[in-house]
């Protein structure tokens, strides 16, 4: 015990004998908070959308007005040519075009009904869909007005005029725009309005406020790289500089090397995870519903995961460059196939297989659950034994690759 204290101390004084990497250590967390988790979002907001307003009427105007007054979209063209608005949205001027035809307004009024075509940029597909999603409910709640208005009563009616939007995906020759998908087909509103009043409620974060969402998972991704990136830097130069073998004559074990080149990074990633929750809570406002406990002992426990995976891979690298390669290769598999920005369920279920092995797909659910819904033990015990078992593997093998040569 007596050997790896001192081991412990040798390491922490090389740490902070680089001023890089001791800068860097405090720093990172700081820009990495204050950047990632107000800028990664998947809010779909200012959607540019073009206008062609073939009719010209009071209806359409009303219809254009609502959709300025949405916070969602922004309509920055306008024109009487949907060739013209077609040229646009290939050029990425716009994101949407809706097409509202002469007789517009008049189909309305005589009870005929009425339909509006909408085509939208999808290069990006789940831009597309919410961006249509956004749309048809403006579209359905302009209809409600409209019946509304027309019949005198907000309770059930019939037979009043009501528009009719566009819903499936159609491949992209149909617009003669290579790289856009154009959204079309039919749906109507019922012809009676329901007296039932519908509410809901969203659990766990009542606002929809997406840096909450995220400010878990880029806490996971921030541990991750100082205990990933550094641990394994930091053995990898001892091999280039030659005290390793300084190191390799004496006769400390294999565990107590190990552990002095785990333990300090392990300690740093955990003041680091520390630090980034302080300005999660100070400068996002993200709740904390959890025990704090629970949560450094998932992150502890993935630290020695991943700090496992560091040494063993370090053992195989000569040079920082070849560890820094392979490093970048594993985390950014990690970090993609997680679950940060895409469910993990939401994979095919071979990358679902692959993920059973991805220990930062447990820590993000661990974050999660415990941060945004206050769960206590038994509801991550799954996840907390599937981490221990990662790191004891990881560890292991770290340990019996690594060999003592003079």
């Amino acid at each position: 015990m007596r050997t790896t204290l001192y081991l412990i101390r040798k390491e922490f004084l090389q740490i902070f004998r680089n001023k890089f990497i001791s800068k860097a250590i405090f720093a990172v967390p700081i820009v990495q908070m204050l950047l990632l988790v107000p800028a990664v979002t998947f809010e779909i907001k200012n959607v540019d959308l073009c206008v062609v307003d073939m009719d010209l009427s009071t209806a359409s105007r009303s219809l254009i007005t609502r959709l300025e007054g949405s916070s969602f979209f922004r309509v920055n063209q306008q024109s009487f040519s949907l060739e013209e608005a077609q040229k646009l949205l290939h050029r990425d001027q716009c994101d949407m075009i809706l097409h509202i035809p002469t007789g517009f307004g008049r189909d309305l009024v005589r009870d005929q009904g009425s339909s509006v075509m909408v085509s939208a940029n999808a290069i990006n597909a789940s831009t597309a869909q919410l961006s249509w999603a956004y749309l048809n409910g403006v579209l359905r709640d302009y209809n409600m007005e409209l019946i509304a208005e027309m019949t005198g009563n907000s309770g059930s009616v019939a037979g009043s005029g009501s528009i009719t939007g566009a819903g499936s995906l159609a491949g992209a020759e149909s617009a003669g725009l290579p790289g856009t998908t154009v959204i079309s087909g039919k749906g109507t509103l019922p012809e009676a309005l329901p007296r039932i009043s519908i509410t809901n409620r969203y659990w766990y974060n009542e606002l929809l406020t997406y840096s909450w969402f995220m400010l878990p998972g880029i806490l996971g991704i921030l541990i991750t790289a100082i205990g990933f990136v550094l641990a394994g830097l930091n053995l990898v130069r001892e091999k280039e500089v030659g005290t390793i073998e300084q190191i390799n004559v004496t006769p400390v074990k294999k565990v107590q090397f190990m552990a002095s080149k785990m333990i300090p990074f392990l300690l740093i990633g955990l003041i680091d995870l520390a630090l980034g929750l302080a300005i999660g809570r100070l400068v996002f406002h993200i709740p904390f519903e959890g025990s704090a406990g629970l949560l450094f002992l998932g992150s502890a426990i993935y630290l020695v995961a991943v700090l496992g995976l560091a040494l063993l891979v370090s053992t195989f690298s000569s040079t920082q460059q070849q560890f820094m390669f392979v490093a970048f290769f594993i985390m950014i598999l990690f970090i993609l196939m997680s679950g940060v920005f895409t469910p993990v369920e939401s994979m095919p279920l071979w990358a679902q297989k692959v993920n059973l092995a991805n220990p930062l797909v447990y820590l993000m659910r661990i974050n999660r659950m415990v941060m945004l819904k206050g769960s206590e033990f038994g509801d991550i015990s799954g996840n907390i034994g599937a981490l221990l078992i990662i790191a004891a593997l990881f560890m292991g093998f770290a340990v019996r690759k690594y060999r003592k040569t003079a």
